[in-house]
């Protein structure tokens, strides 16, 4: 059954999308003090690949993205921004042509998968806690794998990953991350390690938490139940208006 889907998808490809334009997301969460990206195992090769597809005719490209993200992760609402576009010469859909499916296209369907495509990089940040991976058509296995730490992957996907680190890292100065990656509750501490994950460097301690503070995005809760109560931190959760208010006009934080 699955493989019979496999061939008309294939075989319908070429009706229903665009022509020579992919999508691909950078699905990011963070556990166990790592960044890590959702990754698709595909079946016929010892190869991984980012969740993506392709647009249909009459769809707008941020439904489509919202499209895959969810049928991936199961979330309905989510953080996701388109942050590049990946054009290199010779970059197709190279994996799927030489499939054991391929053979069995007509010349229109596998013309189509021969051309030149461009893919829309698109990132979202999602908490893991709420996510129950789903493999796609293509895929047996649907995992969230460290960010440096990535296997072999079809195509240019490691450079998308790449970017999209990269293009997150940039965004810090600007926009304040963590309330779709972290808990409903944290500690200052675990805050600054998510940014410190994501940086990929040590942070100053006392200058990370009066910044941090003095954004003005926080609501101090109770203390966490550990240790002496002198010591034990305080918890903290995120206001979401104030925290949607600095997304829209930047913050300065770097």
């Amino acid at each position: 059954m699955i493989e019979k889907k496999i061939s008309e998808y294939l075989e319908n490809a070429h009706e229903i999308f665009l022509p020579g334009v992919s999508l691909d997301v950078v699905i990011l969460g963070y556990s166990e003090n790592a960044i890590r990206v959702l990754l698709l195992k595909l079946k016929e090769y010892n190869l991984w690949a980012l969740p993506g597809g392709f647009i249909a005719k009459n769809e707008d490209v941020d439904a489509a993205t919202h499209k895959i993200v969810k049928e991936r992760t199961g979330l309905e609402k989510l953080y996701f921004n388109q942050f590049h576009l990946f054009g290199k010469t010779g970059r197709n859909a190279s994996f799927l042509q030489e499939s054991s499916h391929a053979a069995k296209l007509s010349a229109d369907a596998r013309n189509w998968l021969n051309q030149r495509f461009v893919t829309v990089g698109y990132f979202a940040l999602v908490r893991i806690d709420q996510v129950v991976p789903q493999p796609d058509i293509l895929s047996e296995a649907c995992d969230w794998l460290p960010v440096d730490q990535l296997p072999a992957t079809i195509l240019d996907h490691h450079e998308i990953v790449n970017t999209a680190i990269g293009h997150v890292r940039r965004q810090l100065n600007y926009f304040p991350v963590g309330l779709n990656l972290l808990p409903e509750r944290f500690t200052i501490s675990e805050l600054q390690r998510l940014y410190e994950c994501i940086l990929n460097q040590k942070m100053d301690r006392g200058n990370f938490q009066r910044k941090i503070l003095k954004l003005d995005i926080l609501v101090r809760l109770e203390k966490l139940k550990t240790g002496g109560a002198h010591k034990a931190p305080y918890l903290y959760r995120f206001d979401r208006d104030k925290y949607q208010h600095k997304i829209q006009h930047g913050i300065g934080f770097i």
